[in-house]
């Protein structure tokens, strides 16, 4: 077990925070989709393959329930058996001098790192974990919250990234296995973090990119013991990896300014390279059928589709990097592959593209979806839908197809940055003031 430096966890209080990647489901899972176990759900793609939630939904329509979260986290609703999963940061103390300035960001109090368990059928609060309680090191953007990460789960195993408050992993229960500390980091402009770990077998991989001496990790999800680390020249990155087999053999990839990495998921060995995305990479990889899509969007507009089967060395045109695409792609959110399409938002706008997985050449868009003013949470798609969820309370339902359609536009009188979260015929929306479950009258 790594050491904590310096600080002390109760075994009686806990809470849990993390995300992103292909997830081993336990073998008491009936299927895939009967959970949404991180961020971008039970394939790591935004995709729930077997649902069908609603269409639409207001303040007094299809809304199963609500319950209001204390505190301020951006983390992802994560659903696993009859609980739901979402984390916060509650200040305690009276934060410091300093925010303002040319981005507004939020300066440091006395913070509680928390995690809240809810009944997935009611939404009542089954209980409330503090992992820590401590004043974060450095500020966090104006849009942003010291609870980013969503909670990651293969039914075994609750593993939480509070990043430079710690890593912290449990039992199904609640019950500490572990706790370490891998440093502070830098953040550019002090925008905070946010970028998840991936879980896979026994290996919980995590990305440490920022203004300091970059790496990437893999430690062992039962002990929290180190299995390998490698070194990245890399500089703030805020994407989440994402696990997937080639051939045979796991690998994790990383996508972040100077290259997208595909490592051994083993030794941590680099597999291959390719350069390409823009400063400020946040969007995760998306791996569909063997092909992973990588997109960027803030000084430049990078969007990549690369053959996994043929990538070694350094990728290029005219081998593995099956097509590119530069024009409006994603700051913020990550795009979403369905069927064979691949939608995505420019920047953090209220503007869509789709673009053909096979040739990278344009479907539809730019399309302006009417009422979203700003976008940050990732699109997720269902029963030939795509959602997406804008800051300030509306959601544009597009129908899956090769020509621009909007099916519905629903309002909530909250703000929305978390992405959201599809089991069976539910809905999962994490707004500012509350979380919801939005299901038609009948279900």
């Amino acid at each position: 077990m790594i050491a904590l430096r310096g600080w002390v966890l109760s075994l009686s209080v806990i809470v849990v925070v993390a995300v992103g990647c292909e997830v081993a489901i336990g073998a008491e899972a009936v299927k895939r989709d009967a959970h949404w176990p991180q961020w971008r759900g039970p394939n790591g793609d935004g995709v729930a393959r077997d649902a069908d939630p609603p269409l639409q939904w207001g303040d007094d329509k299809n809304i199963k329930w609500k319950t209001a979260i204390p505190g301020g986290g951006k983390s992802t609703p994560v659903v696993w058996g009859n609980h739901i999963y979402v984390t916060s940061a509650i200040v305690t103390g009276t934060p410091g001098p300093g925010g303002g300035g040319r981005f507004g960001s939020k300066p440091p109090a006395m913070t509680q790192f928390v995690l809240f368990a809810l009944n997935r059928h009611n939404g009542k609060i089954a209980w409330k974990k503090i992992a820590r309680e401590t004043v974060p090191h450095e500020t966090t953007h104006r849009d942003g919250s010291w609870a980013a990460g969503s909670v990651v789960t293969d039914g075994q195993v609750i593993i939480a990234n509070f990043g430079s408050a710690g890593i912290f992993g449990f039992d199904m229960k609640g019950e500490t296995l572990w706790a370490t500390d891998l440093g502070d980091m830098r953040t550019r402009n002090g925008f905070g973090e946010g970028a998840s770990p991936a879980l896979h077998g026994k290996y919980l991989v995590i990305n440490w990119d920022h203004e300091g001496d970059s790496f990437i990790v893999a430690l062992n999800k039962t002990n929290g013991e180190e299995i390998w680390r490698n070194d990245r020249d890399e500089r703030t990155s805020w994407s989440t990896p994402v696990v997937t087999n080639v051939n045979g053999k796991d690998q994790v990839i990383v996508s972040a300014t100077n290259n997208t990495y595909g490592y051994d998921l083993a030794t941590g060995k680099v597999i291959w390279q390719c350069s390409g995305m823009t400063t400020n990479a946040i969007p995760t990889p998306i791996v569909v059928d063997g092909v992973v899509y990588l997109a960027s969007g803030y000084r430049g507009n990078a969007l990549q589709a690369i053959k996994l089967s043929q990538a070694k060395g350094k990728v290029q045109a005219g081998g593995a990097l099956l097509w590119s695409y530069g024009r409006d792609t994603p700051y913020v959110p990550t795009p979403v592959v369905y069927g064979d399409g691949l939608y995505m938002i420019k920047s953090n706008t209220g503007i869509l593209t789709r673009v053909s997985i096979k040739t990278g050449k344009v479907d539809f868009g730019p399309e302006r979806l009417e009422g979203i003013r700003g976008v940050y949470a990732s699109a997720v798609a269902a029963a030939d839908r795509i959602y997406i969820v804008g800051r300030f309370g509306t959601t544009v339902v597009v129908k899956h197809d090769k020509t621009f359609k909007v099916l519905a536009t629903n309002k909530l009188d909250d703000a929305f940055d978390a992405s959201p979260a599809i089991v069976g015929k539910h809905l999962f929306l994490r707004g500012e003031k509350h979380l919801y479950c939005i299901a038609g009258s009948e279900r």
